[in-house]
């Protein structure tokens, strides 16, 4: 092999010879060599264009595993680097939803030759390829997870796409590591009628794919007839999603005469706004002159309720520069104004009745969450509503009084009255688990006695060798932190067992009679610091205290689906919709 020591050319550094053919050092490639130096530098002008071929002498002696380009080292795009940087494109396609075809654009291609030059951007099929590889390892990864947890829960919602393919979600939700935990599970095509027959046997065969045969506590649904007739004949419970049951009791409250034409006005109001170019313009001007907030007009949207407290506050916080606008005959005219105009009585409503809105969308969004603990809120929460913020005020107009009562009514009829006879339901369980709301205040006297009876009796039934990630798990870890326990003192221990002190009834009666902590503490806190103490209850913990009160978490799915899902990705596959959902939640 020749030196390249007697070369003057700088392109030498970039190449050995051998016989009649060089071999570039930074691509490896084999080209013919006959006493001219023109070869290659062509070579590098066409693979290698940032490459200066012309460099100082101290400059050649920098290691192949680098080179120059205006002066700075740059790594050079070995093998290991462009797998590394293939999957990396892979995972910001599913991360930010990017259409596949998003790697034939030449603006990333422009972007990617000047980071990385010797790298050959990949194909559509590859990024697929590499998005199906990613799938199959985070499914395996996820499956591991799961075969390690005791209990879990699960919530569904079904959604159709532009294309008209319909869509079941399903999330599952458990605790470990002291965290509530969530993940979605699959968002597969269901081209069977959603019958309840079929939603069943779809619910029944994810949740064996997926191991959790036995584990699934709850299944959290909406209210629709299908759905709650399809987890009727299961292994776990049913429960309506509460804020699905909320929005609806809402909703009863809105169409009270009064409040409707209320809310009507206002729809009416802002929609002209939206849709009149000089009107919005005329209000940017107005809020400038009245140092007024540069915020857009909200309209509401009669399947999210909240949009409705949403307007009215906005309405409420630009009323001096609506009204501006409106009485501006330059800007509207007087036949209009007139029909736009809210009359001072409007006003004094939305003053009164924004307060009982907050006070209601605070509620929704308390329990909408999925990294903590919220079933157990739902009774105490409708206790506080009922009792506190939907009581009628003499202070108040007769409009928000009589959405007060309406809204209270259908909260009685849907909740509290008709999910209250079961006192083994999920929800008030998980509150007699809960240490912030262990006291069930928000009960009568029978009913907290029915309660803790129907919760002790799945206390007294826990054998210390069952318990799994939920007491004994737990509890072991807690262990941990402790100095050891002599071996001779836990031999006596196995030996008298555990009925010889009473120590399970002492446990019982010890936690009912701890203090409660404050409204605004994580329990899963709690618990993990006194598991040690409370070892068969932690393990009812887990088990109750992973469910989530609503279906939100399948929800939102479908914003991230129907941005999936869209006109430039609508040749998409079901399946690899399924896979691009589940990446770009689970990442």
């Amino acid at each position: 092999m020749a030196s390249s020591k007697n070369k003057r050319s700088g392109v030498w550094n970039y190449f050995d010879q051998n016989d009649q053919h060089v071999v570039c050092k930074i691509c490896q490639i084999e080209l013919s060599y006959h006493n001219s130096t023109s070869t290659m530098r062509s070579h590098m002008k066409s693979k290698h264009q940032t490459v200066n071929i012309d460099q100082s002498t101290e400059e050649r002696q920098l290691p192949i595993t680098a080179f120059t380009t205006a002066g700075n080292v740059r790594p050079m795009c070995t093998p290991e680097r462009a797998e590394k940087t293939t999957n990396l494109i892979s995972k910001m396609i599913a991360r930010d939803m990017l259409p596949l075809s998003f790697v034939k654009g030449d603006g990333f291609k422009e972007v990617l030759h000047f980071l990385e030059p010797d790298y050959n951007p990949p194909s559509r099929k590859t990024i697929t390829a590499r998005i199906e590889l990613q799938y199959e390892c985070k499914v395996s990864e996820l499956k591991t997870t799961l075969g390690k947890v005791e209990f879990v829960a699960i919530t569904t919602d079904s959604w159709t796409s532009l294309t008209t393919e319909s869509y079941v979600t399903i999330t599952c939700h458990f605790i470990a590591d002291s965290k509530v935990k969530s993940y979605v599970l699959q968002t597969r095509a269901l081209e069977e009628r959603h019958s309840a027959a079929n939603l069943a046997e779809h619910l029944k065969t994810s949740v064996e794919q997926w191991g959790l045969a036995g584990k699934v506590v709850a299944c959290v649904h909406d209210n629709a007839s299908n759905i709650v007739a399809a987890n009727r004949d299961v292994d776990w419970e049913s429960l309506s999603c509460f804020a699905h049951t909320l929005q609806l009791a809402i909703n009863d409250g809105f169409k009270a005469a009064s409040i409707n034409r209320l809310i009507g006005a206002c729809s009416k109001l802002v929609g002209h706004f939206h849709h009149s170019t000089i009107a919005s313009n005329a209000l940017k001007q107005k809020q400038r002159q009245l140092e007024l907030p540069s915020h857009k007009l909200m309209q509401y949207c009669k399947t999210r309720w909240n949009s409705a407290a949403d307007m009215l506050a906005r309405l409420h916080e630009q009323r001096w520069a609506i009204t501006a606008v409106l009485s501006d005959r330059t800007t509207t005219k007087l036949a209009d104004a007139k029909t736009l105009e809210l009359i001072d009585d409007h006003w004094q409503t939305i003053e009164e009745i924004l307060p009982v809105l907050q006070t209601l969308k605070i509620a929704t969004e308390a329990l909408g969450g999925e990294n903590y603990v919220s079933v157990s809120m739902v009774y105490p929460l409708v206790h506080s509503l009922l009792s506190r913020h939907l009581q009628v005020s003499g202070e108040e107009s007769q409009k928000v009084n009589e959405f007060k009562n309406t809204v209270a009514a259908s909260l009685k009829q849907r909740v509290h009255n008709a999910n209250l006879q079961n006192a083994g339901k999920t929800p008030l369980l998980a509150s007699a688990l809960d240490p912030r709301h262990k006291h069930l205040r928000f009960l009568d006297e029978n009913m907290r006695v029915s309660v803790r009876e129907k919760l002790f009796e799945q206390y007294q039934s826990i054998s210390s060798d069952v318990m799994g990630a939920g007491g004994a798990v737990a509890a072991a870890a807690a262990d941990e932190e402790d100095e050891p326990v002599p071996s001779h003192r836990r031999r006596l221990s196995l030996f008298f067992g555990e009925d010889y002190s009473e120590s399970s009834r002492d446990e019982w009666e010890q936690f009912l009679t701890e203090p409660c902590i404050p409204p605004d503490e994580d329990p899963i806190n709690w618990w993990k610091d006194n598991t040690k103490r409370f070892k068969k209850l932690g393990h009812l913990a887990h088990r109750y205290l992973c469910v989530p009160a609503t279906s939100v978490p399948a929800e939102r799915v479908f914003s991230a689906a129907g941005l999936i899902v869209n006109r430039l990705r609508c040749r998409l596959s079901p399946e690899h919709v399924d896979m691009l959902v589940f990446l770009n939640k689970n990442m």
